[in-house]
């Protein structure tokens, strides 16, 4: 690979360094730092409105009115989904480092990008004002006919803001696809690419095909509410299942817009810190896109128990257990990778375990949801509650906290404290288990989710998992402080602090406005091989056994 020196001064972060030149900046590395900014801010107030529903829930009697509580959980799910778990990594990361990547100057549109930002920022303005105004009371499924009732004035608002963040989706997508389709420099082939690009470029499609269906969604439940088309609100002759087919049709490719990135993000740490190449680098790339063609096959196994078929019902079982097999193989692939690996334990590397043991445990429960024999019993108990959130929050938030740590001196510059970042490490996945583990012996008890009240006999594992959501907190409230302090006070990065791969570490920390001074040309892939030696070279041309 020809190794391009970059100017060194300015970097993005000095060029025209003024609020104007920010808030218009066409500057792909700029938008990612707004964008983390912005989704930062939004999961401290859905993190602020978990903190209260397990506060309440450590006794039976609780400290919220059922009213208010009702309200909580879905201010939480709400942002928690569209606010940041669908959008973290691809708006941020993922505009940081797609050009920087692939060899490019920036994004292909780099006008659409800057829009979607706004777009983003503008639908969550239309959330915190159905919030503040009295809130929602639905879940976050917007399940009818709890959405199409005037009882609850805010749902539209509500569901007009996610609507509008729907935009900022597709836009981002389409801007990613054009991307990596067209501006990838000289030499770098498709089995050439870093596996974080097949994530983000494999989330990408999902983003484009599976948000319109949530737009005409939403727009359905607008003309439902104010027209009366009788569409979904079985008073008016509608079909509540309508609904949510249409609802799950999206959501549970949503599910992977949220985890595809963050497979390929971890298998970027494990290849840097493990000191060896991905094994199965074609396996792991057909993966992911088997696994995105796929999600969108299985959205039935959320309705088990809502009325649907027998027959339905066991084909959308066969299909889940289906899309369980790219995902074995992705874990297969990783645990292989770290065998005789030099394993270095920072913190990257930490999220990165951290992440692969909370994917399994959320996967391996998520095929006992999908036999119909175990679901029926525990569907809408606080099993579901747990094995969504070791696959939606331990595991994506894991990768997502990894990556940031990971190409922080990339993007700012400077180093972080690793004890610190070590410690906050540690700290999140002990306290992630012990929030989230009880909650699924109280799902096997039978505790219903989204209940304010339970017996008193389940309050020890609550008060269990309340404890471990304060020692959470703690975890995911920490690197807000020492990335801040490293900002100022943080050791100078070099150019290639971890001996990584790839090219975003052959420019200078940070970059410069443009990336690079010349196109660079790529000579070799990722993860060349070669039979006769037994060897793989990687693209700084070092030599592995």
């Amino acid at each position: 690979m020809a190794m391009i020196a970059a100017e060194a001064e300015p970097t993005y972060l000095d060029n025209e360094n003024t609020i104007a030149s920010w808030l218009l900046t066409k500057d792909h590395k700029r938008i990612a730092l707004m964008f983390l900014a912005s989704i930062t801010a939004f999961f401290f107030v859905g993190g602020f409105a978990a903190t209260l529903i397990r506060l309440h829930l450590a006794t039976p009697n609780g400290l919220l009115q059922p009213s208010m509580y009702n309200r909580m959980f879905t201010m939480h799910g709400v942002i928690m989904v569209w606010f940041f778990l669908i959008p973290s990594i691809p708006t941020t990361l993922g505009n940081f480092l797609i050009p920087l990547m692939i060899g490019a100057h920036d994004l292909a549109f780099p006008r659409i990008n800057l829009m979607s930002w706004y777009v983003f920022n503008l639908s969550g303005l239309v959330l915190l004002y159905a919030l503040i105004m009295g809130g929602v009371d639905t879940g976050w499924t917007f399940y009818t006919p709890y959405s199409t009732s005037f009882s609850n004035g805010y749902v539209f608002a509500a569901a007009l803001a996610v609507f509008v963040n729907g935009f900022s989706s597709i836009m981002t997508g389409l801007n990613f696809v054009v991307t990596i389709h067209r501006l990838r420099a000289p030499g770098m082939t498709w089995d050439r690419l870093p596996l974080f690009i097949w994530g983000i470029y494999s989330v990408s499609i999902v983003m484009l095909l599976a948000t319109p269906v949530l737009a005409m969604d939403t727009l359905l439940l607008a003309v439902e509410r104010f027209v009366g088309t009788g569409m979904f609100d079985p008073l008016r002759g509608g079909d509540p299942l309508l609904w949510q087919h249409m609802f799950w049709f999206y959501s549970h490719p949503a599910v992977y817009i949220m985890i595809l990135p963050a497979m390929g993000l971890v298998s970027e740490l494990i290849a840097c810190y493990a000191r060896r190449p991905i094994f199965g680098y074609s396996g792991m790339t057909i993966a992911m896109m088997a696994i995105a063609i796929l999600s969108f096959f299985v959205w039935a196994h959320h309705m088990f128990v809502a009325g649907i078929s027998i027959y339905s019902a066991i084909l959308f079982s066969l299909t889940t257990f289906f899309v369980a097999v790219p995902s074995a193989i992705k874990v297969f692939n990783w645990t292989v990778s770290l065998h005789k690996g030099a394993i270095i334990f920072d913190a990257p590397m930490l999220y990165a375990l951290g992440f692969v043991l909370l994917f399994t445990i959320g996967g391996v429960t998520g095929l006992m949801l999908a036999t119909l024999g175990v679901d029926v019993p525990v569907h809408d108990t606080y099993f579901v509650i747990a094995h969504f959130h070791y696959i939606m929050v331990g595991a994506t938030v894991s990768a997502f906290f990894g990556g940031v740590h990971f190409w922080w001196p990339k993007m700012t510059g400077r180093h972080y404290p690793e004890a610190w970042a070590r410690f906050a490490a540690i700290l999140a996945f002990a306290g992630f288990n012990l929030t989230f583990f009880p909650q699924y012996i109280l799902g096997n008890l039978g505790m219903p989710r989204r209940y304010y009240t339970y017996p008193a006999e389940w309050q020890s594992w609550n008060l269990l998992s309340s404890a471990g959501a304060s020692i959470l907190a703690v975890a995911y409230a920490l690197p807000l402080f020492y990335l801040g302090w490293s900002l100022f006070y943080g050791k100078r990065a070099d150019p290639n602090p971890w001996r990584a791969t790839g090219l975003e570490w052959l420019t200078p920390s940070p970059p410069p406005k443009d990336n690079f001074e010349h196109t660079p040309t790529v000579l070799i892939g990722p993860y060349s091989y070669d039979p006769e030696s037994d060897r793989y070279t990687t693209q700084d041309g070092v030599s592995h056994a």
